[in-house]
């Protein structure tokens, strides 16, 4: 039977060695240890990893996973079915609900476009030329992208969980190449860039295209890194996404947006 030290199966699998240390103290990957204390694995840590992988495609929590791979390890692929079918019925329900607020999101921009476009009146701004949208009417449209959405009660501890997050990347390889120039390409897009406190602030072009793209990268986001956390703000004038994350994650913030936490 083949066994593997840490570097080598991170080559094999194309997962940065980070990670699998990261799915260790997770406690999904298991691994043997040698006399002089590195790590081994055997070759079912590759299939192992293949479906933690698969799994964290589907949007699964860690915690999710881990009880998948308890159940699969019994051996009956029908009882990883049945505690599977709940939770890929979850996050369907999770992302109907994320595409009706994306949809209402894109009707208000249409709103405002087509008001915009309408003939301007003489004369400076006033309260009915479009360029303001009063709290009574449409208003500001928030968005707020994360993978669980705590109650309004909820103590402020479990509203930024990010900040206790691992800061670990389950993506590796193209994957994770693929998604920083994703980033890099719509981040050129900004207007404007704005330091604050664990982040940043970029301001984009009040369009319904770039909201969507921008929600749905930041959703992808999340099912890899849940250390980052971000607010998508529509106002009349502009789209705008606030970036924040851990001090620990400074460097994979600078990687994606060009700042330091």
């Amino acid at each position: 039977m083949s066994t593997y030290r840490i570097s080598q199966l991170a080559e094999r699998c194309g997962v940065p060695a980070t990670t699998l240390r990261f799915y260790e103290d997770a406690g999904l990957l298991p691994a043997e240890r040698t006399p002089s204390g590195y790590r081994v694995y055997g070759e079912d840590a590759v299939e192992r990893l293949g479906f933690i992988s698969s799994a964290k495609l589907l949007g699964l929590a860690l915690e999710e996973i881990r009880e998948l791979l308890e159940v699969r390890e019994e051996g009956v692929c029908a009882a990883v079915r049945t505690r599977m079918l709940p939770l890929v019925a979850g996050r369907i329900a999770e992302t109907e609900g994320r595409i009706a607020e994306l949809s209402a999101f894109a009707a208000h921009l249409a709103a405002v476009h087509a008001d915009l476009s309408g003939p301007a009146p003489q004369g400076g701004c006033g309260p009915d030329c479009g360029c303001t949208t009063t709290p009574s009417a449409a208003g500001p449209v928030p968005v707020t992208l994360s993978r669980t959405r705590p109650e309004a009660s909820a103590p402020v501890a479990a509203v930024e969980a990010w900040r206790e997050a691992p800061v670990a990347c389950t993506l590796g390889g193209p994957e994770l190449e693929g998604r920083t120039q994703e980033w890099r390409r719509l981040v050129e897009r900004a207007g404007t860039r704005e330091t604050i406190p664990d982040g940043l602030r970029l301001t984009f072009p009040a369009t319904a295209e770039l909201a969507g793209r921008l929600a749905a990268l930041a959703a992808a986001e999340q099912g890899c890194c849940s250390f980052f956390d971000f607010t998508l703000h529509l106002s009349p004038a502009a789209l705008v996404l606030t970036v924040r994350a851990p001090e620990a994650a400074a460097p994979l913030l600078a990687d994606l947006f060009g700042v330091t936490a």
